[in-house]
């Protein structure tokens, strides 16, 4: 069920007067009268999670999505925005835009996570158990924030408190290492203190499970396997079936992880809420004409159903859903729920494939994430909701992390719980670690095409030139070792005498 989380367009960065003879227009909100209810702290919350569907700095907003998806060896962005394809074709630097963007979507939801934190705490009108319970989203959302940021910029700044003089916006960048840290710290905190559940009313705030597993994926990140382990165990058994007092399961039909109608299902542990509703400009930014919803299935859609044609899977993708079949030698169910190609009866949008133009010469084109049981992408404005982390992510990192450990055994029912609904058969018994590891990469390639995995997935296990060059990627023969990161942008380093950028680049 759909719930409207996003309600507020506040912005936070709010200031007191501070000469004794001018005056505070009660009409306005300023920081002298605001912080002091529970509607106070939740419009302030709601400002902090839309900033990660904004349409211009959101990391899961169109932009974004693009972002984190351009640079894969599964993924293609046309040339049509000029910063995009520098992006997909390893061609950016420091002045390439998108990436200054979303650094400065990251530091944003980290102020108002800051001043929520801050702020919580002196609220003489919240109970203890309020306080608490804003506190704990507002590290979830800083943590999520620093997650973000650590995996696409490594050494970036550290900032726990709201500024106060001019000189403590300048911030130094902390090594990688210290930001995991702090990603580890806010997520252990928020684990702490946040619910299991809320009312139905409440449905897409961060949850107890959420925090529970951004911690394990951040210790997977860091190779922390002991850690992550303890993690996992909290959310899932051995068998794979949900572990109290979470009831987290596999939808049976992947496909309805990415349909309007489906979203905050079963599988779900966080995701970003996205709905047709406020303003009618999704492309406004932070103001009373911003829709709520965002134009991503638009920009991916072709152009014979009134879409800009942004984007194309690569054949690489194409080819790995075709290694193995079904015991009914059909192809895997998920092929059917990402892509569509050419096959007998094959609709899109309700028109037959034939009626499509493959202009970048790949073989498919997108469906997952897409509104294509529609006969068009409409008014530009979906609601499908981006998927953050799902229970299939706790299951594979699980396995990965047991198998990274020699218990290749104990990973088999969490793998076979995934193959299982793609309707592919149980793997065959005696699997050595690396064959086994190399089933959760290749699983991991299927299960999450277009959702912002695949490039740092290949980072982490160290083989991300080796699958950029042996691939079909335009642009592939610019990646670089460099490439691994965005580079701090420029705009950062114009304004921050503190900060230097990031070596190598």
């Amino acid at each position: 069920m759909k719930r409207i989380l996003y309600t507020s367009l506040l912005v936070l960065g709010l200031s007191a007067c501070t000469k004794d003879l001018e005056q505070v227009n009660p009409n306005t909100i300023v920081e002298t009268n605001f912080w002091k209810t529970e509607a106070d702290f939740m419009s302030g919350l709601a400002a902090t999670y839309k900033v990660f569907h904004d349409v211009n700095n959101g990391y899961f907003g169109v932009r974004g999505i693009e972002t984190i998806n351009g640079r894969g060896d599964d993924f293609f962005i046309r040339n049509d925005v000029k910063d995009l394809y520098q992006l997909s074709t390893f061609t950016n630097n420091a002045t390439t835009g998108t990436p200054g963007s979303i650094f400065t979507g990251f530091y944003t939801g980290i102020f108002r996570s800051n001043q929520i934190i801050e702020k919580a705490a002196a609220a003489t009108a919240l109970s203890d158990e309020a306080k608490k319970q804003y506190v704990a989203e507002a590290q979830f959302l800083r943590g999520l924030n620093y997650f973000f940021a650590v995996i696409n910029f490594g050494s970036v700044p550290i900032i726990t408190k709201v500024p106060v003089q001019r000189s403590e916006y300048f911030v130094a960048q902390s090594p990688e290492a210290d930001v995991w840290a702090q990603v580890v710290s806010d997520l252990q905190a928020a684990a702490a203190g946040l619910p299991t559940v809320y009312p139905t009313s409440s449905v897409g705030r961060a949850t107890k499970g959420a925090a529970l597993g951004m911690l394990g994926k951040a210790y997977v990140y860091q190779k922390n396997w002991t850690e992550a382990e303890k993690i996992f165990k909290q959310l899932a058994q051995l068998s794979g079936a949900p572990q109290a007092p979470f009831t987290y399961d596999l939808v049976a039909n992947f496909e309805d992880n990415f349909q309007k109608g489906s979203d905050n299902n079963v599988e779900s542990l966080f995701e970003i809420q996205n709905q047709n509703v406020g303003g009618s400009q999704p492309w406004a930014g932070e103001n009373a004409n911003e829709a709520l919803g965002v134009t991503t299935a638009q920009e991916f859609a072709p152009t014979e159903v009134a879409g800009w044609f942004e984007v194309s899977p690569t054949d690489k993708l194409f080819n790995e859903f075709k290694k193995e079949k079904t015991p009914a030698n059909d192809f895997d169910a998920r092929m059917y729920a990402t892509l569509v190609w050419d096959y007998p009866g094959a609709m899109y949008y309700n028109k037959p494939f034939k009626d499509f133009k493959l202009v970048f010469g790949y073989s498919s084109l997108i469906r997952k994430y897409q509104n294509w049981h529609d006969n068009n992408e409409g008014i530009y404005i979906s609601e499908i909701n981006e998927k953050v982390l799902r229970y299939a992510d706790i299951l594979l990192l699980y396995a990965e992390t047991l198998t990274m450990q020699g218990r290749t055994n104990e990973a088999y029912p969490l793998v076979n719980r995934i193959r299982t609904r793609g309707k592919l058969a149980p793997l065959a018994a005696g699997f050595s670690a690396s064959q086994m590891i190399n089933e959760i990469r290749h699983q991991r390639m299927l299960e999450f095409f277009r959702e912002g995995q695949r490039f740092y997935d290949l980072k982490r296990w160290g083989i991300l030139e080796q699958e950029i060059k042996n691939s079909d990627k335009v642009g592939k023969e610019f990646f670089t070792a460099k490439h691994a990161y965005f580079p701090i942008p420029q705009g950062e380093l114009n304004t921050n005498p503190n900060i230097t950028q990031n070596a190598p680049w």
